[in-house]
């Protein structure tokens, strides 16, 4: 049962990406969904109705531009211009995966910059807000011309491996260098030491390792991305690791995207465990036993009751962590 949330002018919204999760952060913030219905013309265009009146209301629509992301980003389009016309207050969007994030730059000439082009369609559809969680590259926040507030999924990993035991005698492994920043945030937390992996990819999604910076001989390795998809730097980068001496390896990430041949490289990797949330939805097919997921539907809920409430969302990480402290004591 629902524990009803004092805001009545508060609704909450879940369209076709990650229902599961939706419904957890309804739950947790203690409102129960909207109603609303999802479905195609005969030719494939998407229609929406909104089943109740959210005029003057505050909405959040959950929704991960996850795949089939043209879907799904054109669903969520749609959705924010219906409750533009229906007068909602304000329409906050809240998007556990952003889509397109890499493509963030022109790595090469005559490339689009996509994820700014998804911001432009966002705000000129009327979203007032943007909630996303631990964005491919930082700085897309400042491609929107409206409020964005970042959450972060370190803590609740860490939170994982400190209640599992793995912390100790760990080593936090950044698969390249540009993730090293958020190993050091991730290690941190787990009070660890880092290594980073040096690798070439030749092409898109083909890496190829080259050497381990660090010591990880007898340590438990814990290899961090913000996303995997098909796996490839993170197979290879076990099997590196554990070439080197490695005790345990484990990775973990917050987007499993895991694309084509993702689930059978995990599968015959070394990895111990692949320590995921569930800000994308796994499919039955996906859920291996290797797979282990941590949801962020409580982190999300708090970060939703804050904003309404005109609160900081800071706060919200150092109390992740002192939970998982807490628990180890």
């Amino acid at each position: 049962m629902t524990q009803q949330y004092f805001d009545q002018n508060l609704k909450i919204f879940a369209l076709n990406s990650n229902r599961p999760l939706a419904e957890k952060i309804a739950k947790h913030v203690g409102v129960d969904l909207g109603k609303l219905s999802v479905s195609r013309f005969s030719d494939g265009e998407i229609q929406i109705n909104i089943e109740e009146s959210v005029r003057g209301d505050n909405v959040y629509v959950i929704q991960s531009t996850s795949a089939p992301v043209n879907d799904n980003l054109m669903e969520l389009l749609i959705m924010v211009d219906a409750l533009r016309r229906a007068s909602a207050k304000t329409i906050n969007v809240v998007m556990p995966y952003y889509g397109y994030a890499r493509q963030d730059r022109k790595a090469r000439s005559r490339e689009p910059i996509t994820a700014k082009l998804v911001a432009n369609m966002l705000q000129n559809s009327g979203v007032d807000r943007i909630i996303a969680l631990d964005l491919h590259a930082a700085q897309i926040q400042g491609f929107f011309d409206i409020p964005v507030d970042h959450l972060m999924g370190a803590p609740l990993l860490a939170e994982y491996f400190i209640n599992q035991g793995v912390a100790e005698n760990a080593v936090v492994i950044s698969p390249d260098h540009g993730g090293v920043t958020r190993a050091r945030a991730l290690a941190e937390f787990l009070k660890s030491p880092i290594a980073i992996i040096d690798k070439r990819r030749p092409r898109a999604n083909v890496a190829q390792i080259m050497n381990i910076i660090g010591n990880v001989k007898g340590k438990k390795c814990i290899m961090i991305d913000d996303m995997i998809d098909t796996a490839g730097t993170i197979s290879l980068g076990s099997k590196a690791l554990m070439d080197a001496g490695a005790e345990e390896v484990y990775a973990s990430c917050t987007h499993a995207v895991l694309s084509g041949p993702a689930i059978e490289r995990l599968k015959e990797s070394p990895l111990k465990e692949v320590v995921v949330t569930d800000s994308i939805q796994l499919p039955k097919e996906k859920q291996i036993d290797k797979i282990k997921q941590v949801s962020v539907a409580p982190l999300i809920g708090d970060a939703i009751k804050r904003i309404n409430e005109n609160r900081p969302v800071s706060p919200l990480f150092k109390q992740v962590f002192q939970s998982a402290q807490l628990e180890k004591n």
